[in-house]
């Protein structure tokens, strides 16, 4: 836990130190740009150092937001504050659409009332200039934030490196009109305004996401699975389900089958021990470890269960079963079985197997349970 706790204040550290360069750099950035802008009356030039002011803010809500998610858990909310970063992200992208739409109101202006600009070899080279630093600002935001899993970092990178596509495309038309006497400036205004308002649009959609809940990264949960298995009794592991509370923090439950004469004190120790390794390997706290019981002393119920999943994944978008149990004495067979979302109704699917499975074992009592894919099953 120790080492969990340095490893998160280490990025929090790397967090605020890249997010203060981004507005020191956009700071001094947008202070040039400013005056070469009002100083050659380019809308364009104006624009892009207002941009660059929205860019430190975003450096700055960046800041607050990992420092407010670096919290330790209370009382009040006993899972931490990590999902504040989201917040964060979510503030970020809305920064990013209102400078789009700000810049696409403006140069629609531009273009019904155009007014001709005045550059001067001094404030092209600035533009320039701009070019260079936000290429590398971006990516240096970018790479960063990829490397410590903050999705606000790698939107500010994202929208750096987008700035730096709007300086380009600034300096372009402040070329054509030095040489050309041609002013295309509002009009490349507006159509980097809607490449804006869509890259702004693309990061809400994505924290929006995370925000509702994603299943996780598929490497991430095989893995989880894969330590879960070193085991020797772990015969398979199953619905794992993550819920996450911010980057790099994650609660879950999961489901392992074990022979059904596995005694309660065994139990006991694999069930202790699979939370040990996982948390110790992913850092990955598992709250819940549900267990299914598997037949292994009547080589014909063995077999039957063979013949009930050739049967069933037989069906187009059953995809898999698992916790497998026969009550001879009963007759009552129970599994779960994963339907693909692909599927147009999965309830039809459900149906559809339940019927098949009733029509070639009518004496059977079938209890099946409708499962998900919640990510782990590679199709």
């Amino acid at each position: 836990m120790e080492d969990f706790k340095s490893d998160t204040a280490r990025r929090q550290r790397i967090i605020i130190r890249t997010s203060i360069t981004g507005i020191l750099a956009n700071l001094f950035l947008a202070g040039f740009k400013a005056v070469v802008g009002v100083l050659s009356h380019s809308i364009a030039i104006v624009l892009d150092a207002v941009n660059n002011l929205s860019d430190a803010l975003s450096s700055v809500i960046t800041i607050v937001g990992a420092k407010l998610a670096g919290r330790e858990p209370d009382r009040k909310h006993p899972f931490g504050y990590g999902r504040i970063e989201y917040l964060s992200s979510l503030g970020i992208a809305f920064i990013v659409l209102y400078a789009g739409i700000t810049s696409l109101v403006e140069s629609i202006k531009k273009i019904i009332h155009p007014e001709v600009p005045e550059y001067s070899t001094v404030s092209l080279v600035i533009v320039g200039m701009a070019v260079i630093v936000k290429i590398g600002l971006g990516i240096y935001v970018k790479t960063t934030g990829e490397k410590v899993n903050s999705d606000s970092l790698v939107n500010s990178g994202k929208d750096a490196l987008l700035d730096s596509v709007i300086s380009t495309a600034t300096l372009v038309a402040a070329l054509v009109f030095t040489f050309a006497h041609v002013s295309l400036e509002a009009y490349l205004g507006a159509i980097i305004s809607i490449v804006i308002i869509k890259a702004g649009f693309e990061m809400l959609s994505e924290t929006v996401s995370k925000l509702l809940g994603e299943p996780g990264d598929v490497e991430l949960l095989q893995a989880i699975k894969k330590t879960t298995c070193k085991i020797p009794e772990v015969k398979g592991a199953y619905d794992l389900i993550l819920h996450n509370y911010g980057p790099d923090t994650y609660n879950g439950s999961i489901h392992i089958e074990l022979d059904d004469t596995c005694t309660m004190e065994r139990l006991d120790q694999i069930t202790r021990q699979i939370t040990e390794d996982v948390y110790k390997s992913h850092q990955v706290i598992l709250t819940a470890i549900g267990i299914y019981s598997v037949n292994t002393r009547d080589e014909e119920v063995k077999n039957k269960q063979t013949e009930i999943r050739k049967k069933v994944l037989a069906h187009k978008y059953a995809k898999q079963i698992h916790g497998f149990f026969y009550n001879k004495e009963e007759n009552a067979m129970r599994f779960d079985v994963v339907i693909s979302f692909d599927a147009p109704s999965r309830y039809q699917v459900y149906t559809e197997i339940l019927e098949d499975l009733k029509g070639a074992y009518p004496e059977t009592d079938f209890v099946l349970n409708m499962d998900m894919d919640y990510g782990e099953i590679i199709s």
